[in-house]
């Protein structure tokens, strides 16, 4: 049966002309060499020609094509701009050449050497001569140089050393929103801050794809208004040498939103320098480290009281003698030894009489209340940097009643600020953000912690405060300002340091109609003689939480309003339950 009878195809012409052409017996033998030996120089020919434009396209291009190959995983991809909520740039990249080597193409390793020294002078020769002895198909020589010593090494000439453009990660304001924004690696990869923030939310993986290498477009919009903190620091700055501080930190929180608006804590540091937040000393207090916050802490005891029903403004507790505790005795800073009323508790920052208040409650209470407030859980934020608050291992009733009056927990600054704006906003605990958010997102994502009620009583303290008790100094007048000032010993080796004080205040503006809240903390403030020997809080914290509302409270929005009645008939005479 013929093929055809099969139903397998008729062989192509071209196939039976090879076939005759190799094959045929009738076809001469010589011409039959002759026709392999032009298909076998014809395939080479292809071959040898593909090699050979592959090679004058790397020669053309040897920098975008093999070093980049060479470099994808490292080579430093695009980041989004950072910008505040006003639209100015916090942190964005520039392109900038990058140096490398082919150690495979170098002819003579010490003259490469030698050249490159004479042009980079701070090139580690003797890493650099390892790196060209690798016989690696690629190496980094000096990331980040400037174009100027890219033009004279260009002009060098030398086989095998080429450049990469990169992007590199530059921060316009330098040390002013370093602890907000942190700081990136020579790959640009986010380590801190904001930065390391980015990564985390899909950045490295979008790099790690193979995309993201050229600029991002849109922009990362936070909550931070550059012109306050720009504000913040200066007066924390000079609050910090007037009282001759360790260290000095603020905060500007949106009681409405949780937005932060500003955050500022020095010594900080350049993050074009990242080797300086390697200082233990500019650490960010604010988030990752944690305090006794002395007597701000009294405004939750209180709260908590207000918020049980079963104590009012009108309610009186015995404050005439300390509370003793075996060989513990708590007693009044400057105590006016009789009995005292809620308000008169707050505005003379009690002790005794706040701790009876807790005890009034329990343990279990006070617990169960601190707990809701976010107290005794690690806060969380878009900083990766945080930290966990110090409880005691057992909670007896002598823990309830130093807590209550700011001693004996130890918590992050910036989760107080957040469950002092619950009472400040109505009574809704709203998550902390960097990032801008509306009222209505916070409000979703917030949750009532106090009464309505409750929180206008509180209010109602914080300017009764302002207005006659230990934070006068902070009063500005057309801003309606209320407050809490708070002073705490520092423990050090295990025991409490009479001269060694963390002060800090909490206020809140305007106090009728709360927008904004206000943390300043000092770092042992020393007693001078302009401060008349104190070091406490309502003498350093407190004037210098006034100066920076007075300056910062026009940025904010905030317009003055003055000749308003005082606390009693302006926001207490609509509180239910006061009495």
């Amino acid at each position: 049966m013929s093929a055809q009878g099969l139903g397998k195809p008729d062989p192509s012409w071209r196939s039976r002309f090879a076939q005759a052409l190799l094959y045929d017996k009738e076809i001469d033998r010589h011409a039959k060499a002759k026709a392999r030996i032009a298909l076998a120089i014809a395939a080479f020919a292809i071959i040898y020609g593909v090699i050979a434009v592959r090679l004058v396209v790397l020669a053309i291009a040897p920098e975008t094509q093999t070093a980049r190959r060479g470099a994808s995983d490292v080579v430093a991809t695009a980041r989004p701009d950072i910008v505040d909520r006003n639209g100015e740039v916090l942190a964005t990249d520039v392109r900038t050449p990058s140096l490398f080597a082919e150690p495979r193409k170098i002819i003579d390793v010490d003259e490469a050497i030698e050249l490159l020294t004479a042009v980079l002078p701070d090139l580690d020769a003797s890493e650099a001569r390892e790196r060209l002895a690798s016989k690696r198909g690629f190496v980094w020589l000096k990331r980040e140089i400037s174009p100027q010593q890219q033009r004279d090494i260009h002009r060098l000439g030398i086989p095998g050393v080429g450049f990469l453009p990169e992007n590199k990660r530059v921060y316009p304001n330098l040390a002013v929103v370093s602890h907000l924004i942190g700081h990136v690696n020579v790959d640009n990869q986010g380590i801190a801050g904001i930065e390391k923030w980015l990564d985390a939310s899909g950045l490295a993986d979008l790099h790690s794809s193979g995309f993201a290498v050229d600029r991002i477009e849109k922009p990362i919009e936070l909550a931070v208004d550059l012109r306050v903190q720009h504000a913040l620091r200066d007066e924390l700055l000079a609050a910090k040498e007037r009282y001759k501080a360790q260290a000095a930190a603020g905060l500007i929180t949106d009681v409405r939103t949780g937005e932060i608006v500003s955050m500022v804590s020095v010594p900080d540091y350049n993050p074009n320098n990242p080797r300086e937040a390697l200082d233990k000393t500019r650490i960010n207090r604010l988030t990752t480290g944690v305090f006794e916050l002395g007597s701000t802490f009294k405004a939750l005891t209180v709260a908590m009281a207000l918020d049980s029903g079963k104590i009012n403004l009108a309610s009186t507790f015995d404050a005439r003698v300390p509370l003793r505790y075996g060989k513990f005795e708590i007693g009044d800073y400057k105590g006016q030894k009789r009995v005292l009323t809620v308000p008169e508790i707050f505005t003379y920052s009690s002790n005794i009489g706040t701790a009876r208040m807790a005890l009034a409650l329990g343990v279990d209470h006070h617990k169960a209340f601190l707990k809701r407030m976010g107290q005794l859980d690690r806060l969380r934020t878009e900083l990766p940097e945080s930290a966990e608050p110090i409880l005691p291992k057992r909670w007896a009733e002598l823990n309830t009643v130093t807590i209550a009056f700011g001693h004996g927990l130890s918590v992050a600054p910036l989760q107080s600020v957040a469950a002092v704006g619950a009472l400040m906003n109505g009574g809704m605990l709203i998550p902390p953000t960097f990032l801008k958010r509306s009222e209505a997102d916070a409000r979703a994502l917030g949750k009532q912690v106090v009464k309505p009620e409750t929180s206008a009583m509180m209010r109602y303290l914080m300017r009764l405060n302002a207005e006659k008790g230990t934070a006068t100094r902070a009063d500005v007048k057309g801003f309606y300002v209320g407050g809490k000032t708070g002073t705490s010993e520092k423990v050090v080796n295990g025991r409490y340091v009479k001269s060694k004080l963390l002060t800090t205040f909490m206020a809140v503006m305007p106090a009728d109609e709360p927008r904004y809240l206000l943390l300043i903390m000092l770092d042992e403030p020393q007693p001078l003689p302009e401060t008349q020997g104190y070091a406490t809080s309502g003498w350093n914290a407190a004037p210098t939480a006034g100066k920076v509302i007075a300056r910062v409270a026009p940025m904010l929005g905030l317009e003055p309003r003055h000749d308003l009645p005082p606390a009693d008939r302006l926001i207490l005479a609509n509180v239910r339950g006061a009495r």
